[in-house]
Protein backbone atom coordinates (compact mmCIF):
# COMPACT_ATOMS: atom_id res chain seq x y z
CA UNK A 1 0.00 0.00 0.00
CA UNK A 2 2.99 2.43 0.66
CA UNK A 3 4.57 1.95 -2.34
CA UNK A 4 1.57 2.43 -4.49
CA UNK A 5 1.18 5.65 -2.42
CA UNK A 6 4.13 6.35 -3.42
CA UNK A 7 3.47 5.87 -6.93
CA UNK A 8 0.23 8.23 -6.87
CA UNK A 9 2.20 11.18 -5.70
CA UNK A 10 4.54 10.87 -8.28
CA UNK A 11 2.31 10.66 -11.47
CA UNK A 12 0.45 13.37 -9.70
CA UNK A 13 3.67 15.43 -9.67
CA UNK A 14 4.76 14.50 -13.14
CA UNK A 15 1.44 15.28 -14.19
CA UNK A 16 1.40 18.96 -12.47
CA UNK A 17 5.12 19.08 -14.20
CA UNK A 18 4.11 19.13 -17.82
CA UNK A 19 0.57 21.17 -17.95
CA UNK A 20 2.53 24.61 -17.84
CA UNK A 21 4.60 23.66 -20.50
CA UNK A 22 1.09 22.23 -22.67
CA UNK A 23 -0.31 25.29 -21.76
CA UNK A 24 2.46 28.20 -22.94
CA UNK A 25 2.57 26.04 -26.14
CA UNK A 26 -1.14 26.75 -27.06
CA UNK A 27 -0.76 30.52 -26.37
CA UNK A 28 2.09 30.30 -29.31
CA UNK A 29 1.39 32.92 -32.09
CA UNK A 30 0.20 31.49 -35.09
CA UNK A 31 2.68 34.07 -36.91
CA UNK A 32 5.85 32.21 -35.77
CA UNK A 33 4.27 29.54 -38.36
CA UNK A 34 2.75 31.44 -40.39
CA UNK A 35 6.00 33.71 -41.50
CA UNK A 36 8.71 30.90 -40.99
CA UNK A 37 10.35 30.67 -44.12
CA UNK A 38 9.12 28.33 -47.20
CA UNK A 39 10.55 28.55 -50.59
CA UNK A 40 8.67 30.35 -53.06
CA UNK A 41 6.21 31.59 -50.70
CA UNK A 42 4.51 34.76 -52.05
CA UNK A 43 6.46 37.81 -50.66
CA UNK A 44 5.52 40.12 -48.29
CA UNK A 45 5.05 43.72 -48.40
CA UNK A 46 5.25 45.67 -45.07
CA UNK A 47 4.52 49.33 -45.32
CA UNK A 48 6.67 51.51 -43.43
CA UNK A 49 5.47 53.98 -40.62
CA UNK A 50 1.74 52.46 -41.63
CA UNK A 51 1.81 54.56 -45.11
CA UNK A 52 3.85 57.50 -46.11
CA UNK A 53 4.07 60.27 -48.99
CA UNK A 54 0.17 59.08 -50.09
CA UNK A 55 -1.49 63.01 -50.61
CA UNK A 56 -4.31 63.26 -47.63
CA UNK A 57 -3.13 60.48 -45.55
CA UNK A 58 -0.62 61.07 -42.85
CA UNK A 59 1.79 58.75 -41.50
CA UNK A 60 0.80 56.30 -38.37
CA UNK A 61 -3.12 57.40 -38.87
CA UNK A 62 -5.48 54.42 -38.70
CA UNK A 63 -7.26 55.69 -41.78
CA UNK A 64 -4.54 55.38 -43.71
CA UNK A 65 -3.76 51.52 -42.89
CA UNK A 66 -7.61 50.92 -44.04
CA UNK A 67 -7.11 52.74 -46.88
CA UNK A 68 -4.03 51.15 -48.43
CA UNK A 69 -5.88 47.76 -46.77
CA UNK A 70 -8.47 48.45 -48.91
CA UNK A 71 -6.32 47.79 -51.93
CA UNK A 72 -3.31 45.42 -51.45
CA UNK A 73 -2.34 42.56 -48.76
CA UNK A 74 -0.09 44.27 -46.25
CA UNK A 75 1.72 44.19 -42.73
CA UNK A 76 1.73 47.64 -41.24
CA UNK A 77 5.31 49.09 -39.46
CA UNK A 78 3.74 51.41 -36.74
CA UNK A 79 5.50 53.14 -34.45
CA UNK A 80 4.50 53.42 -30.57
CA UNK A 81 4.74 56.41 -28.36
CA UNK A 82 3.63 57.52 -24.68
CA UNK A 83 1.51 60.76 -23.71
CA UNK A 84 1.91 62.36 -20.68
CA UNK A 85 -1.05 60.53 -18.83
CA UNK A 86 0.91 57.62 -20.01
CA UNK A 87 -1.57 56.25 -22.91
CA UNK A 88 0.02 55.04 -25.84
CA UNK A 89 -0.59 56.38 -29.30
CA UNK A 90 0.90 55.85 -32.56
CA UNK A 91 3.62 58.56 -33.71
CA UNK A 92 6.99 58.50 -35.04
CA UNK A 93 8.47 61.47 -33.80
CA UNK A 94 9.10 62.90 -30.28
CA UNK A 95 7.73 66.39 -31.52
CA UNK A 96 4.08 66.66 -32.93
CA UNK A 97 5.41 69.44 -35.02
CA UNK A 98 6.41 67.52 -38.65
CA UNK A 99 3.09 65.37 -38.91
CA UNK A 100 0.44 67.24 -37.08
CA UNK A 101 -0.76 70.90 -36.54
CA UNK A 102 0.59 70.77 -32.76
CA UNK A 103 3.81 71.38 -31.63
CA UNK A 104 6.25 70.27 -29.00
CA UNK A 105 7.05 66.93 -27.60
CA UNK A 106 4.01 64.27 -27.19
CA UNK A 107 4.80 63.42 -23.90
CA UNK A 108 4.13 67.02 -22.48
CA UNK A 109 0.34 66.04 -23.89
CA UNK A 110 -2.23 64.21 -22.12
CA UNK A 111 -4.32 62.34 -25.12
CA UNK A 112 -7.61 64.20 -24.56
CA UNK A 113 -5.25 67.22 -25.19
CA UNK A 114 -3.61 65.28 -28.21
CA UNK A 115 -7.33 65.59 -29.64
CA UNK A 116 -7.20 68.90 -30.22
CA UNK A 117 -4.86 68.85 -33.47
CA UNK A 118 -5.11 67.48 -36.71
CA UNK A 119 -2.35 64.94 -38.33
CA UNK A 120 -1.15 66.41 -41.68
CA UNK A 121 0.40 64.61 -44.46
CA UNK A 122 3.96 64.20 -45.98
CA UNK A 123 3.47 66.98 -48.11
CA UNK A 124 1.75 69.60 -45.14
CA UNK A 125 -1.89 68.83 -46.12
CA UNK A 126 -4.19 69.12 -42.86
CA UNK A 127 -6.85 65.98 -42.88
CA UNK A 128 -9.41 65.56 -40.22
CA UNK A 129 -7.76 62.29 -38.89
CA UNK A 130 -6.32 62.36 -35.19
CA UNK A 131 -3.58 60.92 -33.85
CA UNK A 132 -4.57 57.07 -32.71
CA UNK A 133 -4.76 55.40 -30.13
CA UNK A 134 -2.76 52.14 -30.60
CA UNK A 135 -5.42 49.91 -28.61
CA UNK A 136 -7.69 51.17 -31.35
CA UNK A 137 -5.39 50.34 -34.09
CA UNK A 138 -4.76 46.59 -32.05
CA UNK A 139 -8.65 46.03 -32.35
CA UNK A 140 -9.15 46.78 -36.12
CA UNK A 141 -6.24 44.69 -36.79
CA UNK A 142 -7.19 41.78 -34.82
CA UNK A 143 -10.59 42.64 -36.68
CA UNK A 144 -9.49 42.32 -39.82
CA UNK A 145 -6.23 39.90 -39.50
CA UNK A 146 -3.71 42.37 -40.54
CA UNK A 147 -0.59 41.75 -39.09
CA UNK A 148 1.25 44.77 -37.15
CA UNK A 149 4.72 44.92 -36.88
CA UNK A 150 5.23 47.48 -33.65
CA UNK A 151 8.35 49.57 -33.08
CA UNK A 152 8.37 50.92 -29.35
CA UNK A 153 10.17 54.76 -29.08
CA UNK A 154 12.61 54.78 -26.14
CA UNK A 155 10.28 56.78 -23.83
CA UNK A 156 7.74 53.65 -23.88
CA UNK A 157 8.59 50.00 -22.09
CA UNK A 158 8.24 46.89 -24.22
CA UNK A 159 5.90 45.12 -21.25
CA UNK A 160 3.60 47.97 -21.37
CA UNK A 161 3.36 47.56 -25.04
CA UNK A 162 3.13 43.49 -24.56
CA UNK A 163 0.51 43.93 -21.72
CA UNK A 164 -1.97 45.92 -24.65
CA UNK A 165 -1.28 43.36 -27.16
CA UNK A 166 -2.68 41.04 -24.50
CA UNK A 167 -5.33 42.66 -23.32
CA UNK A 168 -6.80 43.07 -27.08
CA UNK A 169 -6.17 38.77 -28.09
CA UNK A 170 -4.05 40.42 -30.60
CA UNK A 171 -1.19 38.34 -30.32
CA UNK A 172 -1.67 36.27 -33.88
CA UNK A 173 -1.46 39.81 -35.71
CA UNK A 174 1.89 41.42 -33.19
CA UNK A 175 5.55 41.18 -34.08
CA UNK A 176 7.91 43.36 -31.99
CA UNK A 177 10.95 44.85 -33.41
CA UNK A 178 13.94 45.01 -31.84
CA UNK A 179 17.37 46.71 -33.31
CA UNK A 180 20.07 45.22 -30.91
CA UNK A 181 20.49 41.94 -28.85
CA UNK A 182 19.49 43.93 -25.40
CA UNK A 183 16.28 45.11 -27.35
CA UNK A 184 15.60 41.50 -28.40
CA UNK A 185 16.85 39.87 -25.34
CA UNK A 186 13.92 41.87 -23.43
CA UNK A 187 11.11 41.24 -25.89
CA UNK A 188 11.70 37.77 -25.79
CA UNK A 189 11.66 37.75 -22.00
CA UNK A 190 8.59 40.13 -22.02
CA UNK A 191 6.47 38.08 -24.67
CA UNK A 192 8.37 34.41 -25.83
CA UNK A 193 4.84 33.63 -27.30
CA UNK A 194 5.64 36.35 -30.04
CA UNK A 195 7.50 36.81 -33.30
CA UNK A 196 10.03 39.15 -33.25
CA UNK A 197 12.13 41.11 -35.77
CA UNK A 198 15.39 41.22 -35.14
CA UNK A 199 18.41 43.02 -36.57
CA UNK A 200 20.52 40.55 -38.92
CA UNK A 201 22.82 42.67 -41.19
CA UNK A 202 25.35 40.68 -41.11
CA UNK A 203 27.18 37.49 -39.84
CA UNK A 204 28.60 39.02 -36.60
CA UNK A 205 24.93 40.08 -35.50
CA UNK A 206 23.22 36.60 -36.69
CA UNK A 207 26.07 34.81 -34.83
CA UNK A 208 24.76 36.98 -31.09
CA UNK A 209 20.82 36.09 -32.09
CA UNK A 210 22.29 32.12 -32.77
CA UNK A 211 24.08 32.15 -29.46
CA UNK A 212 21.24 34.05 -27.39
CA UNK A 213 17.95 32.68 -25.85
CA UNK A 214 15.88 33.09 -28.73
CA UNK A 215 14.93 30.17 -31.28
CA UNK A 216 15.03 30.27 -34.48
CA UNK A 217 11.42 30.33 -35.04
CA UNK A 218 10.68 33.59 -32.90
CA UNK A 219 12.81 35.50 -35.66
CA UNK A 220 12.42 37.45 -38.95
CA UNK A 221 15.54 38.95 -39.97
CA UNK A 222 15.74 42.35 -40.62
CA UNK A 223 18.39 42.97 -42.59
CA UNK A 224 19.48 45.97 -42.80
CA UNK A 225 18.67 48.77 -46.17
CA UNK A 226 21.07 47.33 -48.00
CA UNK A 227 21.67 43.95 -50.20
CA UNK A 228 23.29 41.37 -48.31
CA UNK A 229 24.73 38.83 -50.65
CA UNK A 230 22.77 35.57 -52.54
CA UNK A 231 24.53 33.65 -49.51
CA UNK A 232 23.40 35.19 -46.50
CA UNK A 233 20.08 35.24 -47.50
CA UNK A 234 20.56 31.33 -48.22
CA UNK A 235 22.20 31.10 -44.84
CA UNK A 236 18.95 32.67 -42.92
CA UNK A 237 16.19 30.10 -44.82
CA UNK A 238 18.18 27.53 -44.09
CA UNK A 239 17.95 28.45 -40.49
CA UNK A 240 13.77 28.87 -41.24
CA UNK A 241 14.77 32.50 -40.65
CA UNK A 242 12.74 34.71 -43.06
CA UNK A 243 14.53 37.86 -44.44
CA UNK A 244 13.42 41.12 -44.69
CA UNK A 245 14.90 43.90 -46.45
CA UNK A 246 14.16 47.78 -45.74
CA UNK A 247 14.09 49.08 -49.54
CA UNK A 248 12.71 52.55 -47.64
CA UNK A 249 15.59 55.02 -48.66
CA UNK A 250 18.46 54.38 -51.24
CA UNK A 251 16.52 50.95 -52.76
CA UNK A 252 12.58 52.76 -52.77
CA UNK A 253 14.74 55.34 -54.92
CA UNK A 254 16.75 53.08 -57.22
CA UNK A 255 13.49 51.60 -58.44
CA UNK A 256 11.72 54.80 -58.83
CA UNK A 257 14.22 55.51 -61.01
CA UNK A 258 15.50 52.78 -62.75
CA UNK A 259 12.31 50.53 -62.92
CA UNK A 260 9.58 49.14 -60.14
CA UNK A 261 11.42 45.93 -61.82
CA UNK A 262 14.13 45.76 -59.26
CA UNK A 263 11.76 44.67 -56.24
CA UNK A 264 11.19 41.55 -58.00
CA UNK A 265 15.15 41.04 -58.84
CA UNK A 266 15.55 41.74 -55.04
CA UNK A 267 12.82 38.93 -53.89
CA UNK A 268 14.86 36.30 -56.58
CA UNK A 269 17.84 37.22 -54.24
CA UNK A 270 16.49 35.67 -51.42
CA UNK A 271 14.03 38.86 -49.80
CA UNK A 272 10.74 37.23 -48.28
CA UNK A 273 10.00 40.52 -46.64
CA UNK A 274 9.91 43.85 -48.70
CA UNK A 275 9.91 47.17 -46.12
CA UNK A 276 8.74 50.14 -48.12
CA UNK A 277 7.46 53.43 -48.42
CA UNK A 278 5.98 52.78 -51.94
CA UNK A 279 3.45 50.27 -51.06
CA UNK A 280 1.36 50.17 -54.14
CA UNK A 281 4.34 50.39 -56.59
CA UNK A 282 6.14 47.01 -54.94
CA UNK A 283 2.91 45.24 -54.91
CA UNK A 284 2.45 45.83 -58.28
CA UNK A 285 5.68 44.87 -59.23
CA UNK A 286 5.41 41.70 -58.01
CA UNK A 287 2.02 40.71 -58.31
CA UNK A 288 0.71 40.98 -55.13
CA UNK A 289 -3.02 41.23 -55.61
CA UNK A 290 -6.08 41.04 -52.94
Amino acid sequence: MKYIVILCLFVVSFSCKEEPKKQEASTKSVLIDRLAYQANKTPVISVHRGGKSIENYPENCLETLKYINDSIPAVYEIDIAKTKDNVLVLMHDNSLGRTSTGEGDITNYTYQELLQYNLEDDFGNETTFKIPLFKDVLIWAKENNVILTIDIKKSVSVDQVVALVKETGAENISIIITYDMKQASAAYKAAPELLLSVSARNDKELDWLLHSEIPTENMIAFTGTRLSPEAFYKKLHDLGITCMLGTLGNLDKQAQAKGDHLYKKWVDLGVDVIATDRPFSAAASLNIKK
